[in-house]
């Protein structure tokens, strides 16, 4: 069973910076793509950031620019780097990941950003 652990997420002032991680329970070469969904109360979660395990990545249009996706395939360990921090950044953030075999989705658990004025 993949079991995905994020953390990094807090509570931050707007323009401020915080990177989050996600431990996968194996390797992160099983996967095909990893992600970064943010959910906001009442609504569907929407992809933020995406990794192929080609090393291609995808942004959603409003973190272009601030927000780097990397992953480490020695660490089983994805990351997203947020910089210049919105108000509107702030939601649970979920981890994401697609096995290349099965093409099952996994989440984390979510971790929370509150960014403040």
């Amino acid at each position: 069973q993949v079991q995905l652990v994020e953390s990094g997420g807090g509570l931050v002032p707007a323009g401020g910076s915080l990177r989050l991680s996600c431990a996968a329970s194996g390797s992160t070469l099983s996967f095909s793509h990893m992600g970064w969904y943010r959910q906001y109360p009442g609504t569907q979660r929407e992809l933020v950031a995406s990794i192929g395990r080609d090393g291609t990545t995808n942004y959603a249009d409003s973190v272009k620019g601030r927000f780097t996706i990397s992953r480490d395939n020695a660490k089983n360990t994805l990351f997203l780097e947020m910089n210049s921090l919105q108000i509107e950044d702030t939601a649970v953030y979920y981890c994401s990941a697609v096995s290349y075999t099965t093409l099952n989705q996994y989440w984390g658990q979510g971790t929370q950003v509150t960014v403040s004025s």
